[in-house]
């Protein structure tokens, strides 16, 4: 074997080892540059102006340029997923299974697969948002917590002026007395008689409201209420309790009561009882109270706002400016760190404070949005129409 036959075969070993390299190198730097020669950028408004620069804008409208559906495919691929269908841009409800364009020449808006299992709440689509466009916004957090809540009940009230009531109690009052003469009474009609009437003026005095603590007292002391006609040292006051606080209320609980006459000056007292009956056209339920009345300011009929402060005791709690509340139900956005925002449909109880009560929805320790959550909301409400 001469020399020069020596030479070709190591030259042919050398170019058997390169191959890999060349092979190599082309995946890491070649694809890459072909990749970037073959990125298109077009204007939206007007798709035949194209460019190979994505800082151009259109010499048209001035309308920064987007990337075409082909170059940013195999990356949109990547991130969301398989194309399950497409979606005109100007009208969401036309769809179609293969990339087309509208009227306009607008290029259809893909939909993936991976955008369909995010969960979606009362038409909010879960978002992600980085930590730059957070600080923009000014999104602020905090975790949902057990508080010691109080609430305040608001009603309007009166000084009492009922004649009805006060005759009952002086006919209960007359019955047991008559009671007390027919004792020693041989004739078992006569006791029945009078055991009948004092069991109809019960009726009444529960039906006006009493309490049977009420009917009780005033079966053995001689009280006769006068201050149900005209208040003395102290003064009747009855006030109307929404329906879905009724249950908040109870007699012994104490009360501060304001009226116009006297600004600035409040008047404390307690719940002596809570009537029975609802209001069928008002949706409230009425309750008495036995306010101070020094110098006997107070006069019947005279208007009054009430405030009773209840202690709802420990209770899963969010501040109030988290909760967007749609008319339909009320959201909150869970902030899942990189995962995003998600929305939760919450059920709430009572306010307490910048606090309010929930019963569902979220867990204690998770956290929520407390500020921009409306500008996520917006955001949430736009994708959810686009991917649906």
């Amino acid at each position: 074997m001469n020399t020069k036959k020596i030479a070709l075969i190591i030259l042919g070993l050398l170019l058997l080892a390169a191959i890999p390299l060349g092979i190599k190198y082309y995946r890491g730097h070649g694809e890459h540059d072909a990749a970037a020669r073959q990125e298109t950028y077009y204007c939206p408004m007007h798709p035949t102006y194209t460019s190979h620069r994505k800082d151009d804008s259109c010499p048209i409208c001035g309308m920064n340029l987007v990337k075409s559906e082909d170059s940013a495919a195999a990356a949109d691929t990547a991130e969301k997923g398989r194309v399950k269908f497409y979606r005109n841009p100007m009208n969401p409800a036309i769809t179609s299974k293969t990339p087309m364009k509208d009227e306009m020449g607008m290029d259809y808006v893909p939909v993936y697969e991976t955008e369909g299992e995010a969960k979606e709440v009362g038409g909010r689509a879960p978002i992600k948002m980085d930590t730059a466009k957070r600080q923009l916004i000014g999104v602020k957090t905090t975790r949902a917590a057990y508080r010691t809540l109080t609430h305040t009940v608001l009603s309007s009230g009166k000084v009492a002026y009922d004649p009805d009531l006060y005759q009952s109690i002086s006919e209960y009052k007359e019955a047991l007395v008559a009671r007390q003469k027919v004792k020693d009474s041989s004739w078992p009609e006569v006791h029945e008689r009078a055991e009948a009437l004092i069991r109809a003026s019960e009726l009444r005095l529960r039906q006006a409201g009493l309490s049977e603590d009420q009917i009780t007292e005033l079966s053995v002391n001689g009280r006769t209420h006068s201050n149900l006609l005209l208040p003395g040292a102290k003064a009747w006051l009855y006030a109307q309790i929404y329906e879905y606080e009724i249950g908040l209320i109870k007699p012994g609980q104490e009360l501060e009561a304001e009226t116009p006459a006297y600004p600035g000056r409040v008047f404390r007292g307690a719940i002596k009882a809570v009537d029975s009956i609802l209001s069928a056209e008002t949706r409230t339920l009425r309750i008495r109270a036995e306010v101070e009345n020094p110098d006997n300011m107070l006069k019947p009929e005279m208007y009054a706002e009430i405030k009773i402060k209840v202690t709802l005791g420990s209770r899963l709690a969010v501040p109030f400016n988290a909760v967007v509340n749609t008319g339909t139900r009320k959201l909150v956005f869970v902030d899942k760190g990189e995962k995003g925002f998600e929305p939760r449909e919450i059920k709430t109880g009572f306010e307490g404070g910048d606090h309010i009560e929930i019963l569902s929805g979220i867990r204690a320790g998770e956290t929520v949005v407390t500020s921009a959550n409306f500008l996520i909301d917006s955001e949430a409400r736009l994708k959810s129409s686009v991917t649906e």
